[in-house]
Order: C-alpha cells, then sequence, then structure tokens
C-alpha cells in the first residue's frame, strides 16, 4: 500500500517546488501565528498557486477564528484542513462543513496513554478524513520529538498520519510500526526532519533543505517497496 507524504511548514517557493518535484504528495501551511513556521494567508496562497496537480496544500490551524479560517478557505481553493489545537469535534467539523473541505484532526500521543484512547478519540471525530498522529508540544507540533509507536492500538480502522520527529533515518521503522497497526490507509508527516541545518547545528525552523527532502521521500518509497 502505497504510503502518502506531507511536507509542512512551508513558507519559500524553492521548498514547495522541492518537495513537488520530490514526489510529496501535499504540502502543509501553518497558519498558527506563534508558530516560527507561520505564513500569512496570503502567502500561503501565493505559495500554494505553485503547486502542480495532485499535490495538495493543507491548511494547518491552531485555535484559529472561523472567519479567518473561512477566509484561508476562500483564498486557497482545494486546501485540506489540519485542525491542531484545542478545537472541539463539533467546532472541526462544523468549520469544515462551512468551508466544504475535508480535515485531518491531530492528536497527541502521551506517554502512558492508554492503546485504546485513540480509537476513542477517532469516534468522537467521525467525520475527519485522518487522524494526525503527534508527540505531545506546548507549542501545537514542530517539536522535532518522536512518540512511542508501541501505544498504538492493534486493528485501529481509521486512516492515519504519522509525524512527530520523522526523519529520512527513522520514517521506515515508523511506517512498519504503523503498518503492522492500521489496515487502511497510511500518510506521513515532515517539517523538523527535512529542515536546513544553521550553524548551530539545530534546524532553521521555515527553512527546508531540498536533498534532505529528497532522501526522507525516498526512504517513504524503500519502505513500501520492501513491505
Amino acid at each position: 500500500m502505497r504510503t502518502r507524504i506531507k511536507i509542512c511548514g512551508l513558507t519559500r517557493e524553492q521548498d514547495v517546488l522541492a518537495a513537488a518535484e520530490a514526489g510529496a504528495d501535499a504540502v502543509g501551511f501553518v497558519l498558527y501565528a506563534r508558530s516560527p513556521r507561520c505564513v500569512s494567508i496570503e502567502r500561503a496562497a501565493a505559495l500554494a498557486r505553485l503547486l502542480p496537480p495532485l499535490v495538495q496544500p493543507v491548511l494547518l490551524c491552531v485555535n484559529e477564528p472561523a472567519e479567518r479560517v473561512r477566509a484561508a478557505c476562500a483564498a486557497v481553493p482545494g486546501a485540506l484542513l489540519q485542525f491542531h489545537g484545542d478545537e472541539s469535534p463539533e467546532e472541526c467539523a462544523q468549520l469544515a462543513a462551512a468551508c466544504g473541505r475535508q480535515y485531518w484532526r491531530a492528536v497527541h500521543i502521551e506517554a502512558g496513554a492508554a492503546p485504546d484512547s485513540l480509537l476513542h478519540f477517532a469516534a468522537s471525530h467521525p467525520s475527519a478524513q485522518a487522524l494526525l498522529l503527534d508527540a505531545p508540544s506546548p507549542g501545537y507540533g514542530g517539536s522535532g520529538r518522536t512518540f512511542n509507536w508501541s501505544l498504538l492500538p492493534p486493528n485501529a480502522a481509521v486512516h492515519l498520519v504519522l509525524s512527530g520527529g520523522l526523519t529520512p533515518a527513522n520514517v521506515a521503522d515508523g511506517i512498519a510500526a504503523l503498518r503492522a497497526r492500521a489496515p487502511l490507509s497510511l500518510a506521513v508527516d515532515v517539517s523538523t526532519g527535512v529542515e536546513a541545518t544553521g550553524a548551530d547545528g539545530k534546524p532553521v525552523k521555515g527553512i527546508k533543505d531540498a536533498e534532505k527532502i529528497r532522501r526522507f521521500i525516498a526512504a517513504v518509497r524503500a519502505a513500501d517497496a520492501a513491505a
């Protein structure tokens, strides 16, 4: 089964083009003002216009006012919504329906969480296209940290997007862990793991490395081929 790939936190034209050229299925634009990867609605729209057909833009929202989400959807035709904050199930469903869009709901996998907690979360979001699994973070994601993949329940009959600390080196292990537990489609989402490295040796948030993007996507395709 082919694993879908999303490259998130894009802020530059060359990074959008590099992700599309390397074979990404989707790219994410962060609208959360407190994120170092945040772009304005106008900037997200301009970057999304660079995408070729069949590469989907995703708008990452964290507790955004409804009118701003509607404005973003109007500016970026065909974008998927990703709710990554404290939005209730009702808020997610109602806002996505009002915008006429599908949505993903992020869920933070806490250490010590019961394996069936994900199933309860999925049941509370029946209209979500997929659940995006991420590590807990005070900044609502983008921490570059993984979570314990063994916390996921077996036979989770929901569409899952694996996120949190993925890199070209570990994404194959993450795919194998989820494929053993989820019979439906699988996707992976990376941001920090494909960012450029600064002089201090740390990722430069919002600035991607084209070679790391290529290596990440190649690792995903190799994992698919080996399955």
